[in-house]
């Protein structure tokens, strides 16, 4: 019986969180965590799946289901994600190179942490069939594929950035409209810990909340008539039409004062969100950051300063004074961070880590922070559980799916 194991990474959101589902890039970073699974090829057409991990907590944890377009199972039940990629499959015509398989899972991902144990769960399942019965599929096919099971087939609106994470692995800029190009970023030399608050979180209210609160802005700029007409057509009704990273803070200035106030700090937020992301890319590209530019972004006295530090230290503050940035904004104008919260980021920057904040929704999950090498992320760590984090891990940036062995 053949038998293969693969493995795909957990993704922490590093930067322009809350960004992908506007259309705007994101920047996933894959962690050390990772999900196996080991499948032993069968001659039947039926999958049986087992989980340990839910398993030790006493949770639903085996399917069985054909090679066919499988229904869905009522609750979060695990299983679904499975069918999900088979309906996939199934209905882009796969179906005749597919057999049954039995499948076991071991994860080092903590589920509901906010570190997307379940598109490791999609990928790693869609890479295992490619690898067992040579689909042929690309890793940007297996991030679609994981994209549609879990969003279409299961049915829980989630965006691209988690499977794309998982699939690629490192450290990418996501472009979150078609065609969906990832841009693999160089500078990789990171350490992280990433910390889990315990807060167990839904995005089911969080996203469609500030999604009407951002559409609710928009129809005011578009049905006010001293709003220009030239800035109308990069604008639009809902969250995902305008064009945000042609629009600038300035060239709204004046047309702030007519949205109330939950309104105007959402939007005020992507703005932002986005200028701090791009400023970002340019150091994980490797590109020179001129003092006029430091300048605007920081301003002249805080400038000095990153300027001050060790030059092969520079570029680890400046990407943590970013994180820092990002996360007063998720807190401030995006309402997304809690009291406990904000005590883990405060002890781990008290620790001594460059930079903490808020991986995925929010209102819960994890915390990402940067440090400068596992001894300090340790500290961090630890930092963080006597702040009453529920656990943590120092991660260097994790590969994408990968095959371990076949034998």
């Amino acid at each position: 019986m053949r038998r293969i194991l693969v493995s795909s990474p957990g993704r922490a959101d590093f930067l322009n969180t809350h960004q992908d589902y506007k259309g705007l890039p994101v920047v996933p970073v894959a962690i050390d965590l990772r999900m196996y699974l080991h499948g032993e090829v069968t001659d039947s057409k039926r999958f049986n799946v087992k989980s340990l991990d839910l398993e030790r907590y006493g949770e639903p944890s085996v399917d069985s289901f054909e090679v066919e377009i499988n229904k869905m199972l009522e609750g979060k039940f695990f299983g679904n994600y499975l069918r999900g990629v088979i309906n996939v499959l199934v209905k882009r015509g796969f179906a005749e190179k597919l057999r049954g398989m039995n499948v076991t899972i071991k994860s080092e991902i903590p589920v509901g942490s906010g570190l997307s144990s379940s598109a490791a769960l999609e990928v790693g399942f869609a890479y295992l069939l490619n690898v067992a019965y040579d689909l042929g599929l690309e890793r940007k096919d297996l991030a679609e594929i994981a994209f549609a099971a879990e969003n279409q087939e299961a049915g829980i609106p989630c965006g691209r950035l988690d499977q794309y994470g998982v699939a690629f692995g490192g450290i990418i800029k996501l472009e979150c409209r078609p065609p969906y190009r990832v841009e693999p970023l160089p500078f990789k030399d990171l350490t992280f810990a990433i910390i889990d608050s315990g807060i167990r979180h839904s995005t089911g209210d969080i996203h469609p909340k500030r999604q009407e609160d951002i559409n609710r802005g928009l129809k005011a700029l578009m049905e006010n008539p001293d709003v220009p007409a030239s800035l109308k057509r990069i604008l639009g009704y809902r969250f995902d039409e305008p064009r945000w990273e042609r629009l600038s803070e300035d060239e709204l200035e004046d047309f702030l004062g007519i949205l109330d106030d939950r309104a105007r700090r959402r939007i005020l937020f992507t703005l932002r969100m986005h200028r701090w992301t791009e400023f970002a890319l340019k150091i994980l590209r490797g590109e020179k950051i001129h003092d006029d530019e430091g300048i605007r972004m920081f301003g002249e006295e805080r400038w000095r300063r990153i300027k001050a530090s060790a030059a092969g230290e520079r570029n680890y503050i400046i990407l943590g004074e970013i994180m820092n940035e990002q996360h007063s904004l998720l807190r401030d104008l995006y309402d997304v961070s809690l009291p406990e919260l904000e005590d883990i980021c405060d002890a781990a920057l008290d620790a001594g880590a460059y930079g903490a904040k808020i991986s995925g929704a929010g209102m819960g999950g994890s915390i990402i922070a940067l440090v400068k090498d596992e001894k300090q992320g340790k500290a961090v760590v630890d930092a963080c559980v006597k702040n009453n984090a529920k656990d943590g891990w120092v991660s260097k940036v994790g590969e994408g799916v990968k095959t371990e062995s076949i034998f």
